[in-house]
């Protein structure tokens, strides 16, 4: 690869753009490195992402700021990828994050329990690692290291109960975490940062209905283990309080949700239904003064619950409906994933279903909104088709 860089100067604070601009031909040279025609053509990562350098037609795109704020007129344009991996259960079966080098990366899983690394922006795949498991990978988080200037993901195989920690910025795999429950399999983790301390939390669905949450810090070591019993938990994810400064780890269960006290190692509250069905998707919406959690049931109910007194402020059925994954657009809208393939947009003030989007042909299991460079706030959403749609405002 030519230098298209000028890395010449004796100033110390040019030192670290220096620096920084040398890690970013490293980043190239790694997950470019497949792709002839960005290597013959010497097409870099930083010329593709800069805003100046790209023409992203503003004046087609540019729609009334209505428009994008009421989600009616979104419509299905394409399919992204057509051979993810899907397990019948949910939980970040793909990865959508802008990484520390301003790159939009859409990640996922194939048949060949490979990970898969796609650009969004430039709409190509750029690298895979491949056998990253020996057994399907089931689902993905993220966690920006701006400390160390990497990205870092957890990639979960729940059926040999392992997950593996990687540095994506060198494809490096830091640690695998083997074996993380005798019984049961592992369905959800998630990153933790705690006074500096990045960890990793994870759950499992047990055959003894055993619930326990394990804390592991990036060299392996098990911190500590939070049981409850006669539970099955499909669902971990944390929520930072900034007016308490305290961080809650949040459960789904059959019947119920729950949130621990993470320093005190007990249950906050349970958000109990008494549906004995599971619970799939839990969202904090913060952003008003009540701080809301919603969740959606496989009953095809929507609960909003006060996420500090416990009590439920609003349930919203839907009939001949089974619920899974929820993406709250705008505060103001949730599109909801369905057992049949269709993906439903409710309205949140009126409790109405409003439109229904159809297009997967089985369940769906993941909705991300996400911001693209061309079409601005638009969707994407998996099924267990194997496929991943992108949907844009009309």
């Amino acid at each position: 690869m030519s230098n298209s860089f000028n890395l010449n100067g004796d100033k110390k604070e040019g030192n670290n753009e220096k620096k920084e601009i040398l890690e970013k031909i490293k980043l190239e040279n790694i997950l470019y490195k497949s792709n002839p025609k960005i290597n013959n053509n010497n097409i870099y990562i930083t010329d593709i992402i800069d805003e100046k350098n790209i023409n992203f037609k503003k004046e087609i795109y540019s729609k009334n700021k209505e428009l994008y704020k009421n989600p009616i007129k979104i419509k299905f344009l394409k399919d992204m990828i057509k051979d993810i991996y899907s397990f019948y259960y949910l939980d970040n079966t793909f990865l959508v994050f802008k990484s520390i080098y301003k790159i939009l990366f859409l990640i996922y899983s194939n048949r060949n329990k490979s990970i898969v690394f796609y650009n969004l922006i430039d709409n190509i795949k750029i690298n895979e690692i491949k056998k990253a498991h020996n057994y399907d990978i089931t689902n993905f988080r993220h966690y920006l290291d701006k400390s160390n200037k990497r990205d870092l993901i957890i990639s979960i195989s729940g059926f040999d109960n392992n997950i593996k920690l990687w540095n994506i910025n060198n494809l490096d795999c830091i640690y695998n975490y083997e074996h993380i429950y005798k019984y049961g399999q592992l369905f959800s983790a998630c990153f933790l940062n705690y006074f500096n301390q990045i960890i990793i939390l994870t759950s499992n669905s047990n055959f003894g209905n055993i619930e326990s949450i394990k804390v592991f810090d990036f060299n392996g070591h098990k911190l500590k283990e939070i049981d409850d019993s006669n539970d099955n938990t499909f669902y971990i994810d944390i929520y930072y309080d900034n007016q308490l400064n305290k961080n809650f780890i949040i459960t789904g269960n059959f019947g119920y949700i729950k949130s621990y006290d993470y320093i005190e190692n007990k249950i906050y509250h349970k958000y109990n239904a008494n549906d004995n069905r599971s619970h799939n998707s839990i969202i904090i919406n913060n952003y008003e003064e009540i701080i809301k959690l919603i969740e959606s049931s496989i009953d095809g109910t929507i609960r909003i619950w006060n996420f500090h007194s416990g009590n439920l402020i609003n349930k919203i059925k839907i009939k001949n409906a089974s619920f899974y994954d929820i993406c709250l657009w705008n505060n103001e809208y949730l599109f909801v994933g369905c057992e049949d393939g269709t993906i439903k947009l409710i309205e949140l003030k009126t409790e109405k279903l409003i439109k229904e989007l159809k297009s997967h042909n089985r369940k769906v299991l993941t909705i991300k909104k996400i911001i693209h460079p061309l079409y601005q706030n638009c969707l994407l959403t998996q099924g267990i088709d194997r496929k991943i749609k992108l949907w844009i405002m009309d």
